[in-house]
């Protein structure tokens, strides 16, 4: 195991990972085996130490951000007198590919956070219901690039943290079935007076679009105060697609209202090859081209093995 690194010529330090649990090692874990068996996602290797170890010192971590932002928000109120309005929700990004393991350290960070008495109103917002339903897609020619850039109503997405940073009590979000694989009509995640909203998915550390005339806009992270980004090599992240299509293949895609219904009568071996395909046209192109490239946006990296465990932590130095 290596030592923590400090290396000045690094905007970063480096911790490995009992480095790391040691920064919480007196802390109790307000979480039971039962609770985080919920929380896992499919096919993740995710126990009460690896929650011990890695998220409980994170959420330490991003407690300790929340608090001290409180501070800053009375110094400024100070300062600015009756010109400064309330505080807005302190609002972190998730990052990282299809089935690295982002939707689970949402939900677990959710869980942990809201046990800290200083912010118990913890929302979790997945950015898939800001893909563009599936008519519009095929409108477009961009049903089998779903999970690019270009398939999400990006200005539906950018108008909703705005709405977040600008005060508003109340905000909603579209909501998006994994099942029917497509945005649910009329139906909203309304989330109200939150103290922090984690906002989790493939694209939120993507950079703004630049104009036709030169014109640089804003990005949806202009609005975060702290980034995570949840990494691994791209081989692990590629296995791990693999064997969660062969446990959906047995459970979910039998379900006769699943968009994917057709999968769940292929062999073994026709499913893997299924997956591969699906990762090598689709999910690993788009890793490679748009979601690799924003690891570095990052106030956070956590960098997983091939057992799912977290080896390392990478935080960008303030």
């Amino acid at each position: 195991m290596t030592a923590m690194s400090n290396d000045e010529s690094s905007p970063y330090v480096e911790l490995a990972r009992d480095d790391w649990a040691a920064l919480a090692a007196s802390m109790p874990l307000p979480l039971s085996g039962q609770e985080v068996e919920r929380l896992r996602g499919l096919g993740e290797e995710l126990d009460l130490d690896e929650v011990a170890a890695v998220y409980l010192p994170l959420s330490r971590l991003l407690s300790l951000y929340v608090r001290h932002v409180g501070a800053l928000h009375r110094a400024t109120e100070d300062f600015l007198g009756a010109r400064q309005p309330e505080r807005t929700p302190f609002v972190i990004g998730v990052a990282g590919s299809v089935a690295v393991g982002k939707s689970t350290t949402s939900r677990l960070l959710k869980e942990l956070l809201a046990h800290w008495p200083e912010h118990p109103n913890v929302a979790l917002v997945p950015t898939d219901g800001f893909l563009y339903p599936n008519a519009e897609l095929e409108r477009r020619g961009l049903l089998n690039r779903k999970g690019f850039p270009e398939s999400y109503d990006r200005k539906a997405l950018l108008r909703f943290v705005i709405d977040i940073k600008s005060g508003r009590e109340v905000v909603s979000a579209p909501v998006y079935s994994h099942l029917h694989y497509d945005v649910v009509p009329d139906e909203r995640l309304v989330v109200e007076h939150p103290d922090i909203i984690l906002v989790e998915g493939l694209n939120v550390l993507q950079p703004p679009r630049v104009a036709a005339d030169g014109t640089v806009g804003l990005a949806v992270h202009d609005f975060f105060d702290f980034t995570v980004y949840v990494d691994a090599s791209t081989a692990d992240v590629r296995n791990w697609y693999v064997q969660r299509f062969q446990r959906l293949r047995e459970t979910a895609f039998r379900d006769p209202a699943s968009y994917f219904r057709r999968y769940a009568e292929l062999s073994e071996t026709e499913a893997v090859k299924q997956a591969e395909s699906i990762w090598d046209e689709i999910n690993g192109p788009n890793l490679d081209a748009n979601i690799k490239p924003t690891r570095s946006r990052a106030t956070l990296v956590l960098r997983k093995s091939s057992d799912h465990s977290v080896r390392w932590v990478r935080l960008r130095k303030l």
